[in-house]
């Protein structure tokens, strides 16, 4: 008989369930009032559907225990708790009738250090909460904004590897390579800028490279869409990105170790292992080592990937939880190209490159080092209030030995092409502090939420180039490269250019409990914002300041049922821009309004989530290409402001468990972005996206295999250019397309499975955006894992 466990995390166990806190709870479902009860008695949950199906809870409120508060939202439900310890038992007694004999059923799970919003062991594709939005912990029902989740889960069942490949199947993002080396994401028509680690915001730097960031460190991927300036500061209104680090949760020694290998001669290895360092488990440590090699579809290429992070998390007492780790990861790139395969030949035809073809050198080099030294503190109080500190520091290096191609080659004797040798040097840097307080408070004979916080963050970037010592060799028939041009000599460095930028930010939040269906949510943000851009190859010095900025948030959600909830919602954004125009000045920040407004449901005590939302992104400043001009003096594309840009659509999604062994996320975008002439300003990128991942687990005599795949569709990218012959602007653009994947699981015995994908099962040719070239994207590939666990 199936019973439901909380597990209490040990950095409060005895105080959460000795201690009372605020309880506010309306008469709902058992389900939900149960999941809510362990979010406001900071307890992890972990529900077994059968237990609590059908069943309804009366309204809790005032200062409880957790052993008040469970036994009255269990009044009347025949369930009992049990505590023990750092345990608490939920158990059905089993009707006696018959034998006479009460026995319980129960499930006994060893108690880790958790939060509710953690995905990993969990099997689903949703999480509890997030707070990356609002930075009050809040479920996706509740939270006024779209958000979406990749969780644990969906990640190992699509084999997702990189922050780049999350990112193309995560709902409303799409991501376009530019080039073999780097991509671009927009949301909504706008660039992505904003990325938050552990729910504490970075400084998006280019060459920080978190495109190609292992996602083998993190527990999961989640996403806001829309302007999150409340906890971002700075950024455009796409969405925000925040990367949530795997943490030791176990107090036995656990692990698995998987072995993979897959197309273009890829082969993997990766161990993940949690060990307590005492003997009652209050310090434990996780260790995660990867290793990947492979070959790519495009000739020459080679790339060799190494992960390695560590982490210890330490219980300090009953209240507080310290942690503290690093990771380091490895990117050694060979024969990658850098740019895009021409569009036409010399006599204005259209090209029709093999998907192999490359501009690449055989001594390419795109080499870069990621690392990251960072701590937490997390501390609970008796009133329950906790306060949290987060420390990070990143640094990188990136060295690339590139060639970057122009011109347009003879059709016949693919003569006209040249080639400008490249050397960069970049090593980046940023340290980020965030300290942040949060808990309930009472007013007005009702329980509400508060959250205030002040965030510090410094980064310094840029790069070092090198100029070739004489000529650049002639290419030839670049119809038969075959990348032996000779390797260039360089002279000595020199500061192509440099920039230090620093925010620093107070804020504060609070979700307000007008009645048991209305919630109000309110917030502000005052920024302090200065860049200074000391070179730019040999532009003059150029600084930027932002004295205080303030960025509002609104948001007002109303249930109108059990399951269904509507809200509305707005906030402001302000973004220095780099972009220059063709006088070489830059564009004014760019400044905006985001509205939004739906309906979200949650199902099957919240492991079904689904959402519709319309939003409307009214933008200044919005800066678009200036035709072909170039900024003087140097390669860089110029840009222009455009007044009045406005972004308008609506986004449909379905994620979670719709049957016991089945799992989907289905997820829909449309939007049109215009100029105030009603031209389109975001066209290198879709404006309609159909994303769809399924997987179902099979029982009876199939029992211990699951299958599954993917369909992802996209409209047209329309790229209107003139043709270097005869003048007329063409389209060279994508047209829509779609892609499929396919996905199978065997679990072999309790331990070990095995594992295959297969991305872009009927081999669809299709390009991505680029500068003024193209690249190809994947052709078909396949990948397989055999993965043990213990």
């Amino acid at each position: 008989m199936p019973s439901l466990v909380f597990i209490v995390s040990p950095a409060h166990a005895q105080a959460s369930t000795a201690t009372a806190v605020l309880i506010s709870l309306p008469a709902q479902s058992l389900g939900t009032a149960l999941n809510e009860l362990a979010r406001q008695a900071r307890l992890q949950l972990m529900v077994h559907p059968d237990l609590v199906a059908d069943k309804q809870a009366p309204a809790v409120s005032g200062s409880l225990t957790p052993r008040q508060a469970l036994d009255k939202v269990l009044a009347g439900s025949g369930l009992k708790a049990d505590i023990q310890d750092a345990e608490v038992i939920i158990r059905r007694v089993p009707d006696t009738a018959e034998s006479g004999v009460t026995t319980l059923a129960e499930m006994k799970v060893t108690t880790q250090s958790m939060d509710e919003s953690t995905t990993e062991g969990t099997g689903s594709y949703t999480t509890r909460s997030m707070g990356t939005a609002t930075g009050l912990v809040l479920s996706p029902r509740e939270t006024p904004q779209s958000v979406s989740v990749i969780t644990h889960q969906r990640i190992e069942d699509q084999r997702l590897v990189s922050v780049a490949e999350v990112l193309r199947n995560a709902p409303g993002v799409s991501y376009k390579a530019a080039d073999r080396g780097r991509g671009g994401t927009t949301v909504r028509g706008f660039d992505l800028t904003n990325f938050q680690i552990d729910g504490v915001p970075t400084i998006l730097d280019a060459n920080m490279d978190i495109d190609n960031a292992s996602i083998a460190i993190y527990d999961r991927i989640e996403v806001v869409r829309g302007a999150t300036g409340l906890r971002s500061g700075a950024g455009n209104p796409a969405a925000t990105i925040n990367l949530v680090r795997k943490h030791a949760n176990s107090k036995v020694l656990t692990g698995s170790f998987m072995l993979e290998a897959g197309s273009w001669s890829r082969y993997g290895a990766t161990a993940d292992l949690t060990a307590p360092l005492n003997t009652d488990g209050s310090v434990r440590a996780r260790v995660v080592a990867n290793y990947r090699d492979q070959d790519g579809f495009i000739d020459f290429e080679q790339t060799r990937t190494t992960v390695f992070y560590g982490i210890v998390d330490a219980d300090l007492g009953d209240r507080t939880r310290l942690s503290l780790g690093f990771s380091d990861q490895r990117n050694e790139r060979k024969g990658t190209y850098w740019g895009g395969l021409p569009i036409w030949y010399a006599d204005g035809t259209r090209t029709d490159w093999d998907r192999s073809k490359t501009t690449a050198a055989k001594w390419h080099r795109w080499d870069d080092h990621l690392q990251s030294v960072f701590a937490s503190l997390d501390h609970y109080f008796d009133s329950g209030w906790s306060i949290q500190v987060n420390a990070q520091y990143l640094r990188a290096k990136e060295i690339t030995n590139l060639l970057w191609f122009g011109g347009l080659p003879d059709r016949t004797t693919g003569l006209g092409m040249s080639a400008w040798p490249y050397y960069y040097r970049g090593k980046p840097r940023q340290y980020q502090i965030n300290v942040q307080a949060g808990g309930p408070f009472e007013l007005f004979g009702r329980t509400h939420e508060l959250m205030v916080g002040a965030v510090y963050m410094h980064g310094k970037s840029g790069w070092d180039s090198a100029d070739q010592i004489g000529d650049p060799a002639p290419v030839g028939d670049f119809n038969h490269w075959d990348g032996s041009y000779p390797e260039p000599a360089y002279g000595p460095t020199y500061v192509g250019r440099g920039q230090t930028e620093t925010q620093s930010a107070a804020y504060a939040a609070a979700r307000l409990n007008l009645s048991d269906p209305l919630k109000l949510i309110v917030g502000t943000r005052v920024t302090r914002f200065d860049r200074d851009i000391t070179a730019m190859w040999g532009a003059p010095p150029y600084e930027m300041r932002e004295s205080a900025v303030f960025t509002p948030y609104l948001g007002v959600l109303y249930d109108l049922s059990t399951h269904l909830t509507a809200y509305a919602g707005y906030t402001s954004i302000f973004s220095p821009q780099n972009l220059r125009d063709r006088n070489g000045g830059y564009l004014d920040p760019l400044e905006g309004q985001s509205y939004e407004a739906g309906l979200k449901s949650e199902f099957f005590d919240g492991n079904l989530y689904a959402s519709a939302s319309v939003f409307r992104i009214q933008q200044e400043n919005f800066g678009v290409l200036d035709g072909g001009t170039l900024v003087p003096g140097t390669t860089e594309r110029a840009y222009r402001a455009e007044k009045g840009v406005k972004s308008e659509g609506y986004e449909l999604e379905v994620t979670g468990r719709i049957l016991p062994r089945w799992d989907v996320s289905l997820s829909w975008t449309q939007f049109s972005a215009k100029n105030r002439e009603g031209e389109r300003v975001a066209f290198r990128y879709p404006s309609r996206m159909l994303k769809l991942f399924t997987k179902y687990d099979l029982s009876g005599a199939l029992s211990g295999l699951s299958i599954g795949g993917n369909v992802e569709w996209q409209n047209d990218m329309r790229d209107w250019r003139n043709n270097p012959v005869t003048g007329i602007r063409e389209n060279v653009g994508q047209s829509a397309f779609a892609t499929v994947g396919l996905m199978a699981r065997y679990q072999l015995n309790k331990s070990l499975s095995v594992q295959a994908n297969i991305y872009n099962l009927f081999d669809k040719q299709y390009y991505e955006g680029s500068w003024g070239t193209f690249t190809y994207g994947e052709p078909r590939r396949i990948l397989a894992n055999l993965t043990y666990r213990f």
